[in-house]
């Protein structure tokens, strides 16, 4: 392999292999890596540090360290750690199936943290010494700087707290990435902290290359190899009812004053809802767009292409294998209308809320008051992580949560009397969108919301049991057994999920 991408004289000479990078991390060590929803992980350093730990526990030796990335990752990553229980704590998001059940079965801590938190927890000391850094690059320049990859996450913070760093040199990496980051580099501990002066989603307040101390650098290790890209499942009819409800929204919004012709910046979770969102908007009256979200998936990368997305900044690249190639095939086109940041810029609070973003995230499930769960089925098993919804949620301009008003062939409500886990309070979430409709909470008090949900959200099998539920909580109530306020049957409001686990069904 050609050593072009590494120009510095110095990192040439720590060239070695993935097998003799990963020798370098000790048990117990809190390793940081690089890596948000798929992309810009490190490829071969992991898996060969899965094999090392395999070898220890057959020898009866005890390995395992702490994993700490930007969001998810990949099974050469997170799997392949995972497989041989090489991961004692995991942080800050996952979303591999072998991580799930580990974590699930008590054998992986697990620590899910806002997105926007984990670059300052660490600068702050809460998770203790980050020990090692491995981070994919595309590139190291003659003076030693960095050319980010396809994602940023927290690897400026990885490189800037870790003793020691290793860094993944990946050539499959398109060289043209070159100047599509934004590194800033102002952001302080307080109490020395400045504001963000980020105006509009295409600012560049800070540079185009990652640095790092040159003496922490201890492997360097060349890679050829593609980011996990995922296939996403067209828009289904149940997608599409979604997606209309949400444009119909945002176009009576605009009648209304309350959003400009051009709406405001766009933020979306990953996913085929999200996806079908995204095309809906690409196909709808608004022009000249912009989008300031965590991830650039599909569907805004068609946005940007047809135009309607004048731009989009995000900390991650999240694209299907033909979204990568179009993006490949044009990528001086998309190099000036995108912009990767680190997620502690494109998840801040300050940010988000001076750009009146418009937030659209997927829920598991959300009760009649609007409360949400993102995270955790039947209350107790994690499925990935909240990820950056809170992080958006609480301080967009317009809070919007999504999901099928059903799941399990219809056997499971979306819509219950009392969410099962809260990732997300009534305080925090002003709009909930089913196939079904959409509620518009803002301005309403809890009862008037618990209206609006069942008979605008809740599936029309649900319907009865739910009005039923209010009706004799709010009886109660006046028979003086709880108040009015948020009337509820302590005894029965998660018997609907308690049902369901004996029964393989929430209502009889």
């Amino acid at each position: 392999m050609s050593a072009s991408r590494i120009q510095h004289a110095g990192l040439r000479q720590k060239i070695m292999s993935a097998e003799a990078a990963a020798a370098l991390i000790r048990h117990g060590d809190h390793v940081g890596m690089s890596g948000f929803t798929g992309a810009g992980y490190p490829k071969l350093v992991p898996a060969a540090l899965a094999r090392h730990i395999e070898q220890a526990n057959a020898s009866g030796e005890t390995f395992r360290i702490g994993v700490w990335t930007g969001a998810s990752t990949a099974p050469e990553l997170d799997g392949a750690l995972a497989q041989v229980g090489g991961i004692e704590m995991r942080l800050p998001y996952q979303s591999d199936p072998t991580c799930r059940a580990r974590i699930n079965a008590g054998q992986m801590e697990y620590i899910d943290i806002h997105l926007s938190h984990v670059a300052q927890f660490v600068w702050f000391g809460f998770l203790g010494q980050l020990n090692v850094a491995v981070v994919e690059v595309a590139g190291i320049l003659e003076d030693g700087r960095l050319i980010p990859a396809s994602s940023v996450g927290n690897n400026k913070t990885w490189l800037d707290q870790a003793d020691k760093v290793i860094l993944e040199v990946n050539s499959w990496q398109p060289a043209g990435l070159e100047g599509m980051h934004d590194i800033y580099y102002g952001t302080h501990r307080p109490p020395h902290r400045k504001p963000i002066p980020l105006e509009h989603p295409g600012d560049r307040i800070g540079e185009p290359y990652l640095h790092v101390d040159l003496d922490k650098v201890v492997a360097v290790v060349e890679t050829h190899l593609p980011d996990r890209n995922s296939s996403f499942t067209p828009p289904d009819e149940t997608s599409n009812r979604i997606a209309a409800h949400i444009l119909d929204f945002l176009g009576h919004e605009v009648k209304k004053g309350r959003l400009p012709p051009e709406l405001l910046p766009l933020q979306s979770g990953v996913g085929n809802i999200a996806n079908a969102v995204l095309s809906g908007l690409n196909q709808g009256p608004f022009e000249r767009m912009t989008g300031y979200t965590e991830v650039l998936q599909d569907g805004m990368l068609e946005m940007l292409k047809s135009g309607k997305l004048a731009m989009a900044s995000a900390t991650a690249l999240s694209l299907s294998p033909a979204g990568m190639t179009e993006f490949l095939d044009h990528l001086d086109f998309y190099r000036e209308r995108i912009v990767l940041r680190p997620q502690e810029i494109s998840n801040h609070p300050e940010v988000i809320r001076r750009l009146g973003i418009i937030s659209m995230n997927g829920m598991i499930e959300a009760d009649l008051y609007g409360n949400v769960n993102s995270t955790h089925i039947m209350g107790t098993r994690i499925m990935n992580g909240i990820g950056g919804s809170g992080d958006f949620a609480r301080n967009a301009y317009l809070a919007m949560f999504m999901t099928p008003s059903t799941a399990k062939d219809g056997a499971i409500s979306c819509i219950v009397p009392m969410v099962s886990h809260v990732d997300h309070t009534e305080h925090d979430v002003q709009v909930v969108v089913t196939e079904q409709g959409l509620a518009d909470l803002r301005g309403l008090a809890p009862r008037q919301r618990a209206q609006v949900v069942i008979e605008r959200c809740a599936h029309p099998d649900f319907r009865p049991a739910l009005r039923d539920y209010v009706a004799r909580a709010e009886r109660s109530a006046r028979q003086g057994l709880g108040g009015l306020h948020t009337p509820h049957l302590l005894d029965e409001a998660l018997s609907w999920h308690s049902r369901f686990e004996r029964e393989g069904r929430m209502v009889a």
